[in-house]
């Protein structure tokens, strides 16, 4: 068996103390913090990680009623102050977003899930920086130097936004998501 096998194998079922080890030092640091190497080396080379120059791994805490809207504290609000949950994305897909906010000359090549406590998600991104000579050169990443792939978080064309958009139904399943869910209703079904 390869290594990718024992490392695929050991995450299905993870040591529970070293992994509560590292999330007490992983609470400690801050929301996004840049990581030298993946932590699930066989999840992040299936995604297309590359230890080249140009390729950036970050590791995200989410809070887990990250799904909340925040409480609006001035100008127009709505008339009973909700805090609405938005369960359109999934977590996956808001640690995603963060990321490529705080990176903005990044591209979002994708994400996995590291652990989870009491009180967080913690989540790998794997960024390329699209201006990068050895990203544009690369056959697998080259696509993401394109103008057509800019902001791929926001427009949910990553791996979890294509799940939280309904696209890995098939059309028989969910008729209603393609070509999207607003051109549908514009329609007029």
């Amino acid at each position: 068996m390869a290594l990718m096998k024992y490392l695929r194998e050991a995450w299905k079922k993870p040591d529970k103390e070293t992994l509560r080890e590292r999330m007490i030092e992983w609470r400690k640091d801050g929301l996004i913090t840049p990581v030298e190497k993946p932590l699930r080396l066989d999840r992040a080379r299936a995604l297309g990680y590359k230890a080249k120059k140009g390729v950036i791994v970050v590791r995200v805490k989410l809070i887990r009623e990250g799904h909340k809207r925040p409480r609006p504290n001035k100008g127009r609000r709505s008339k009973r102050l909700h805090i609405r949950l938005n369960l359109s994305m999934n977590y996956k897909e808001i640690a995603e977003q963060r990321v490529a906010r705080k990176y903005p000359n990044c591209e979002i090549v994708g994400s996995y899930w590291i652990g989870k406590d009491g009180m967080h998600y913690f989540y790998e991104v794997i960024l390329a920086d699209r201006s990068a000579p050895t990203i544009k050169t690369d056959k697998e990443l080259g696509y993401l130097s394109k103008p057509a792939n800019k902001k791929r978080a926001f427009r949910g064309k990553t791996s979890s936004g294509r799940k939280a958009r309904g696209l890995r139904n098939s059309p028989v399943k969910a008729p209603k998501v393609r070509p999207s869910l607003r051109a549908n209703k514009r329609r007029g079904n």
